[in-house]
């Protein structure tokens, strides 16, 4: 799974005018502040990296030197990230080492308990998409995520949680509540269908993203993390 060290990074196309003129109007000078050039991946290119990445990560493990100097210099001016992961913020699941090991520069990733589409995150999300040029979304569940086995206590037992945890795990319930009673286990049928969920979700609230879901411009699927065997498994 080693990084390439002198990995190009230069696989970037600069942005058509008319492109740059379109998201200048949609999100003002935000747009012209990402400035350069973005990603010359598509979204199924980006997808099929990701697949790739990842089987490095399961089949061939291994840590090794890396000039991060040199890579954090390569993009300190400018990003140009290809993939946007939304993660649970379980330390059990980095997603540049899940996904074999990607460099400084690569991955534009929120991450937060649940892997929840919150307004910040979502806010993070369309930043990505519409002035980085991202092509790709993804929303990454894991098994036994720790905010989805609670929703799923609260579902089970209408169980108590303390501070911001119990209102933060309110978005998780229906995803839960939807599985409840099928076949398998419970916690990780909630995970799957909570990722699915928020897929949809970053879509049908949000315009910049649906827009560009619709041109072709932008992909967003779901996928489930196993723990054990470092395997991400994609829905959609």
């Amino acid at each position: 799974m080693c990084i390439v060290c002198d990995r190009k990074i230069g696989r970037r196309a600069f942005l058509r005018l008319g492109g740059a003129l379109s998201m200048a109007a949609l999100l003002g000078d935000a747009a012209f502040a990402a400035g350069g050039k973005a990603t010359s991946l598509t979204a199924d290119q980006a997808l099929a990296k990701l697949k790739e990445g990842n089987q490095r990560y399961v089949s061939s493990p291994q840590a090794c030197a890396v000039d991060l100097a040199k890579a954090r210099a390569n993009v300190a001016q400018h990003q140009a990230p290809w993939a946007t992961i939304l993660s649970c913020a379980d330390s059990r699941v980095p997603p540049e080492l899940v996904f074999g090991g990607q460099n400084v520069g690569e991955l534009f990733v929120a991450r937060n308990a649940g892997n929840m589409a919150d307004i910040a995150t979502l806010g993070t999300i369309e930043y990505g998409a519409a002035a980085l040029g991202v092509p790709l979304i993804v929303v990454l569940g894991h098994a036994r995520c720790g905010a989805v086995a609670s929703a799923c206590e609260v579902v089970e037992k209408n169980s108590k949680f303390p501070g911001s945890i119990g209102p933060m795990l309110e978005p998780i319930i229906p995803a839960a509540l939807a599985v409840k009673g099928e076949p398998g286990d419970f916690v990780d049928n909630a995970v799957r269908e909570n990722a699915k969920r928020t897929a949809a979700k970053i879509v049908s609230s949000s315009k910049i993203v649906a827009d560009l879901v619709a041109t072709g411009k932008v992909k967003v699927v779901a996928a489930r993390y196993d723990l054990e065997k470092g395997e991400v498994n994609f829905f959609s």
